[in-house]
């Protein structure tokens, strides 16, 4: 993970372009932070009414996780945002980077009675077992709700929010963006081969968590992956780094 605060503004804004690039985000709705403080409860966050694909570094908010009058500011976040995104902060310091959107293909898995993802393919044997299933919701992500989806994540990469869309939390953007991309793939595949109608080839336990355990050991993958949009951007879209 990054420690310098403007490198990591760099990379979060970033994200949510390439996200706008993407179609993962909606409206001027969902919200990617990064922790910048040892603990988690410094972070920055995106701020309300702006279009991900239109996010500088300079853009986005520095809030603490602690501090309820971060919504009596002028520039005050979304209140679902600031809601859900400091009580992750809280009570999971080990996610340093949270992306949370209604991506279409994760959203229709988390709208089915059964969300659990097979392992159909590479992408979806990558989160063989790395997913929590939220079925629960309670209403839009404010006060207690927010708290109980906070508590919800343990040790997983992915929470999959059931009637509600996605929550993808990690050490690093590069590796939380990734996540998000992959996972988003996965799903699209998988409802893309529901829809044929036609029997699943379905891996077994076995060789998905080979599979998984493959991706996970595969060298610098999230990173290199994270350079190369950053690259992107650097040509078209430079402004982002403002």
């Amino acid at each position: 993970m990054h420690d310098n605060v403007e490198y990591l503004r760099i990379q979060l804004a970033c994200a949510l372009r390439w996200a706008a690039r993407l179609n993962l985000h909606e409206s001027i709705a969902n919200h990617f932070s990064v922790a910048t403080s040892p603990d988690g409860r410094e972070f920055l966050i995106n701020p309300y009414g702006k279009h991900f694909s239109r996010i500088r570094a300079s853009d986005l908010l520095l809030l603490d996780a602690d501090d309820p009058a971060s919504l009596d500011r002028p520039d005050a976040p979304d209140i679902t945002a600031w809601a859900l995104h400091s009580a992750l902060h809280r009570n999971q310091p080990q996610a340093r980077c949270i992306l949370h959107t209604h991506s279409k293909y994760a959203t229709t898995l988390a709208c089915l009675k059964d969300s659990r993802l097979p392992p159909i393919e590479q992408n979806s044997m990558r989160f063989f077992e790395r997913v929590a299933i939220d079925d629960g919701f309670d209403g839009m992500g404010l006060g207690e709700e927010a708290e109980r989806v906070s508590r919800l994540l343990g040790d997983k990469p992915i929470l999959l929010m059931g009637n509600h869309g996605l929550l993808v939390a990690a050490p690093s953007v590069a590796q939380a963006f990734d996540d998000l991309y992959y996972f988003e793939r996965a799903c699209e595949v998988y409802i893309m081969a529901l829809a044929t109608g036609r029997e699943l080839r379905v891996a077994s336990d076995e060789v998905a968590r080979k599979t998984c355990r493959q991706w996970l050991d595969y060298p610098g993958f999230a990173d290199k992956h994270f350079i190369a949009l950053m690259g992107i951007l650097d040509e078209e879209e430079p402004a982002y780094r403002q």
